[in-house]
């Protein structure tokens, strides 16, 4: 296989993120604040219909990828998973926020469960086998770093046009029929996304090591006693939690702290749109220090500016969104290079012992990115709750002051601390840039 990596292949790759960056926004922007202010479900029980269909994929997505592990097809073992779970992902998504009004709160709120699991279901099988492709496509150290700066910078670009346009679309019109349109255009978003990486990768060489052998339980056996992976994972699913909280609490923020949802939107390109601009940036910190201290520099800028957020509440507009900004910045480096980063894992595991387990790695890696940013919104709505927030069918319930305080905190000291103590992890990570080249030396 080549080192360097034709440019349709890279940008065909990278489109896979506008529909991975769209799912993985979208609903730990808008689905929440459904739930709680156009269903009028409580809360805590919002978070749990949030929480329980990313659950399901924590199960389900090693499955899929040892199912992708073990796919013999002329397009590749990957490539077909892409269109079929893809455009089945696009569907669901559409009639997760077209649902009728059913008459009752727990009718409603059975729909949006049923058709996220669906989604979720879908998204399995698309995630799992995209991000297993970067281990198979090339052996070079470098190139893979290249490789996810194109991803990370399409990923950027999708979260910030799906996440500043979602809550645009649905202001735009009157209580339900918002979210529902919103749902539609999210669904071609998805498309998209779907139809491009299925395309773009056309040309890209796959790997063909053989699938492992053994039991699924023994697979993830191995895969788990892989020390730098762990460490490597735990690090990321830590910083989804505290990002899916971000999230979550955008919408919350702006209406209750910065006293205009129409901010949400700004509030959003702040938090995404330095990535546009300084994903190349932190490609050139990683050339220049490495991977995994670029990775530390980054998560610190992502941190500084959660606590800055602390003080919100009083803070002038200018302030939250300067500082919601430097979380933005800290978010590029800190989606980039944990991405740069699983494919040496799972590629090394290849060379070492001959035995091609990137799908289950994947499967894991994307098990655990989807938990934490489904605990996001959980732990957001969980924190709501403990504040006293007051749901409803309008949006206008008058909140107490320990809601307002609880919409702060779980937007600035929660994610501040996650990302701190993920820290403990990844500096025990050894995947340099010598131990890599050494172990895929021929």
């Amino acid at each position: 296989m080549t080192d360097l990596l034709p440019r349709r292949v890279r940008v065909g790759y990278g489109l896979g993120s506008v529909a991975t960056g769209t799912f993985g926004t979208v609903p730990g922007l808008m689905l929440l604040p459904y739930l709680t202010d156009t269903l009028g479900v409580a809360a805590a029980v919002a978070g749990l219909i949030v929480l329980l269909p990313k659950a399901w994929d924590v199960v389900l997505n090693p499955i899929a990828g040892r199912i992708s592990d073990r796919t013999d097809d002329p397009r590749g073992p990957r490539r077909p998973f892409l269109l079929r779970g893809g455009l089945l992902l696009a569907a669901c998504f559409a009639l997760l926020f077209a649902g009728p009004d059913l008459g009752s709160t727990a009718l409603d709120a059975l729909w949006v469960l049923v058709l996220f699991v669906g989604c979720a279901t879908a998204y399995a099988f698309f995630q799992v086998p995209y991000v297993a492709m970067p281990a198979e496509i090339t052996d070079s150290y470098a190139e893979r770093t290249r490789l996810m700066t194109w991803r990370v910078a399409i990923l950027a670009f999708a979260i910030l046009l799906s996440g500043a346009s979602a809550p645009a679309i649905r202001n735009a019109f009157d209580g339900r029929a918002g979210y529902r349109v919103m749902g539609l255009v999210v669904a071609v978003i998805l498309v998209v996304g779907v139809v491009g990486a299925y395309v773009g990768t056309v040309p890209a060489r796959v790997g063909r090591a053989t699938a492992g052998e053994g039991t699924l339980r023994d697979q993830l056996r191995v895969v788990a006693e892989a020390r730098d992976f762990r460490l490597l994972l735990t690090t990321f699913v830590l910083q989804a939690l505290a990002t899916g909280a971000m999230l979550a609490g955008v919408d919350y923020v702006s209406r209750w702290v910065l006293g205009d949802k129409e901010l949400s939107t700004i509030l959003f390109v702040c938090f995404v749109g330095p990535a546009l601009v300084l994903t190349p940036v932190w490609n050139l910190v990683g050339q220049r220090i490495g991977k995994k201290r670029g990775y530390i520099a980054a998560s610190l800028v992502l941190a500084t500016g959660a606590c800055v957020l602390i003080g919100a509440r009083s803070a002038p507009h200018a302030l939250v969104f300067v500082a919601t900004a430097l979380v933005g910045a800290g978010y590029a480096g800190a989606q980039m290079f944990p991405m740069a980063m699983l494919p040496d894992t799972a590629a090394v595991d290849a060379r070492r012992t001959g035995v091609n387990r990137a799908g289950v790695y994947t499967g894991v890696w994307t098990a655990g990115e989807t938990l934490g940013l489904a605990l996001g919104p959980g732990v957001y709505g969980l924190v709501l709750a403990l504040g006293g927030y007051h749901s409803s069918t309008t949006g206008g319930a008058a909140q107490p002051s320990s809601a307002i305080t609880a919409i702060v905190l779980g937007f600035s000291a929660l994610p501040a601390v996650l990302t701190m103590v993920s820290l403990l992890w990844l500096r025990r990570y050894d995947l340099g840039a010598d131990v890599v080249e050494e172990a895929l030396t021929p």
